[in-house]
This record gives structure tokens, C-alpha cells and sequence, in this order.
């Protein structure tokens, strides 16, 4: 898993250069053409897949224009869009009847869409450091100053919280036993961090794969 995404990383990296090095993008390939190298992706030129991709950089151009993301240009957006589009021609199967161009709009606007409710969803985020009036001498006041706690311990706990909440939602896209794994060694499951040899021995295999 961790290998693929750093594939995916490479090639956004890639393409996103190739998008901010160029004034316009290349004109899209004839259904014949597209057919083709489709044909030649499938059983295996990456040349071709690259190829796919590149021609296509001119319908994320289009995709992107259609949307407004607030703290996001449209550079922003294209980028955003680009990985949509890579994940689109390498999921792509001919057999299913749909055409590239309609499978990878699809895939574009949905990268764009989940920018767009998460930078939603920060929107409607509170700091606590957020300043919710003023005292007497006209001094901003914040939530952390009306919580009555330590600052440098309220902010670990809400952070340490935080962070605890990214790492599980991380955990649940790991294979099952992958993630029993980590939960025993960091203390995730019974808040005590077991030993490697003691999670061999529970799970039945060996401590050099924990």
C-alpha cells in the first residue's frame, strides 16, 4: 500500500511539474487514436498510460474553471484535479462500456467535490484560540481563556485527541490483522503496548512481521 502511494506521489509530482511548465495544454486524442492507446495501456505500455493522462490534462483545465474552493486557486484546483484524473486512466477498464472521457470527468469532479467539503468543513472549525470578545481594558478574549485550564495542557489534550481520531480513521483502511497489529504494539486497543514477542505469540506468527 504504501509503495503505491508513493507511485502515486511520483507521477502527481510528474504531471503536476508538467502542468505548471506549460501555457496550453495538449489537444485531446481522435476516438481512434484514444482507442489505441488504450489498447496498448491494457496490456501494459506505460508509455501509453502516460500519453492518456497528458492528453487528458486539457478536460481537467475545464472541470476545474466550473468550480470555486475557498483558500483555493485554480492552479490549486488543476492540481487537485490531475490526481483525480490519474487515479481515473489507472482504474480504467474498457470492458465496462463507458468512455475514458466520461469515467475521468466523473473522477476529477469528485477529487475537486471532496477539496471543496473539506475546505467546508474547516470553515465551520473553532479555535481555540479564536477570540470571542474583549475584557474590560478592550484585550481580545478567547475559548482558551475562559476554560480555566492550563493552555499548554488543554491545547495537548485537544491535539493529542485530534490526532488520535486521524489515526484511526487511518487504521480502518489497513487490512484486518495489519491493524490488530498496531493497536496491540502502540496501545491502541487496551491502552497497554504489548511487546512484539507477546503479539507473535497472540496472533501466531513471527516477531520479524510485527
Amino acid at each position: 500500500m504504501l509503495q503505491m502511494l508513493l507511485m502515486m506521489l511520483q507521477e502527481c509530482l510528474f504531471f503536476l511539474g508538467y502542468v505548471t511548465g506549460k501555457s496550453e495544454f495538449p489537444q485531446p486524442l481522435s476516438r481512434g487514436e484514444e482507442a489505441e492507446h488504450i489498447r496498448r495501456m491494457e496490456q501494459g505500455d506505460e508509455s501509453a498510460r502516460q500519453e492518456l493522462i497528458t492528453h487528458n490534462l486539457r478536460l481537467v483545465s475545464h472541470i476545474a474553471r466550473k468550480y470555486q474552493v475557498p483558500g483555493y486557486g485554480q492552479d490549486d484546483l488543476i492540481s487537485i484535479g490531475v490526481i483525480g484524473l490519474i487515479k481515473a486512466v489507472n482504474s480504467f477498464k474498457s470492458a465496462a462500456g463507458t468512455s475514458l472521457g466520461t469515467y475521468a470527468a466523473r473522477c476529477i469532479e469528485n477529487e475537486i467535490l471532496m477539496t471543496l467539503r473539506a475546505s467546508r468543513k474547516r470553515q465551520r472549525d473553532v479555535s481555540l484560540s479564536d477570540p470571542i470578545g474583549t475584557d474590560g481594558e478592550g484585550n481580545d478574549i478567547t475559548f482558551m481563556d475562559i476554560l480555566g485550564t492550563d493552555q499548554d495542557e488543554l491545547e495537548e489534550t485537544v491535539m493529542r485527541r485530534v490526532t488520535l481520531e486521524k489515526v484511526h480513521r487511518v487504521l480502518a483502511l489497513l487490512p484486518s490483522r495489519e491493524r490488530l497489529v498496531l493497536e496491540l504494539r502502540y496501545g491502541l486497543a487496551d491502552g497497554k503496548m504489548h511487546p512484539q514477542h507477546e503479539i507473535a505469540s497472540m496472533l501466531g506468527i513471527s516477531r520479524s512481521y510485527v
